[in-house]
């Protein structure tokens, strides 16, 4: 087992910007790149490995060709791989837009629902993203706000700075808005109902395509919930437990257990990851993947880094 070096896949969805190129170093060649998914299996996206004797494979390919041993005993029995990771530049204002639970979308989509933490990288001044509703509201009155436009009379603004920790339960309405840049961790799913997208049409011309009837089934029409921090963890949910570190110029020894795998993100800085007669080097934007079991790595250098796993 080593440690892998990951490349993303990179998404050109219309309210994307340039800073994940410019300042995170991700090599896209197209003109917008509003999501780079550092850490993903999905067909939709997969990301690929960039050293070892798997070079130029995709994830999804290691882990077949390796075994879900590497994933770890949290994830094992499941069908799917566990974790999708992304950054995220919102030049514009995303659609306002809620994610199924997995009873729903594995019985009406066949793939898992979504749930998902986000980590504000960077944000402008009076940047708001919006989570659930300011207080609870009736379906007919959801219903009712879609079909004439004021949804965003009622759901619940939240004005957000650098640091800041985010938490999307199934079923939540949300949209990140313009001027926020953010790493995000949720369950290998992209599985969206879009439910109100401010007018906008496509590369082909038309509106946006709506979900309304689905959103309609699952939208909790209530006030967010809190964030869950179990164990004293950034974010520790049934999907996935997430934690950010600062480095210093010290070295940082981690463990990954028989457990789950591990993903790191470098969110700020420069170092390496180490482990045995492996060592990577690390700067901001760069993703590894550690296989469960292989226990003691260490990172190190100035940098910030997100941890997360299952």
């Amino acid at each position: 087992m080593e440690i892998l070096k990951l490349k993303p896949t990179c998404k050109d969805y219309l309210w994307g910007g340039h800073r994940l190129v410019e300042e995170y170093g991700i090599e896209y060649p197209g003109d917008i790149c509003a999501e780079a998914w550092v850490l993903s299996c999905h067909p939709d996206g997969p990301c690929y490995v960039e050293n070892g004797a798997d070079q130029g494979c995709t994830l999804a390919e290691y882990v077949e060709k390796h075994g879900k041993a590497i994933l770890g005993t949290k994830a094992e029995n499941m069908e799917y791989f566990p974790l999708l990771t992304k950054l995220i530049d919102a030049r514009d204002n995303l659609s306002v837009q809620v994610h199924p639970s997995d009873d729903y979308a594995l019985s009406r989509e066949g793939q898992y629902g979504k749930t998902e933490m986000w980590y504000v990288l960077d944000a402008e001044p009076g940047a708001v993203l919006y989570q659930g509703f300011k207080e609870e509201i009736t379906k007919e009155e959801f219903e009712e706000r879609i079909k004439n436009n004021t949804l965003t009379d009622v759901v619940n603004p939240v004005q957000v700075k650098k640091g800041d920790v985010i938490f999307i339960a199934p079923g939540t309405l949300h949209a990140i808005g313009k001027g926020i840049l953010i790493a995000e961790v949720q369950q290998n799913s992209n599985l969206t109902y879009r439910v109100y997208d401010y007018g906008r049409v496509g590369a082909d011309g038309k509106p946006r395509q709506l979900h309304i009837e689905k959103a309609l089934e699952v939208t909790k029409l209530e006030k967010p919930g809190s964030i869950p921090t179990e164990g004293g963890h950034m974010v520790s949910c049934k999907y996935f437990t997430v934690d950010t570190y600062k480095l210093t110029g010290e070295v940082k020894t981690l463990n990954a257990d028989k457990s789950s795998f591990q993903h790191i993100l470098v969110l700020e800085g420069n170092g390496s990851v180490s482990c045995g007669n492996t060592k990577l080097e690390a700067k901001k934007g760069d993703s590894f993947f550690i296989p469960a079991g292989l226990g003691d790595y260490t990172v190190s250098g100035k940098c910030e880094i997100l941890v997360s796993r299952v």
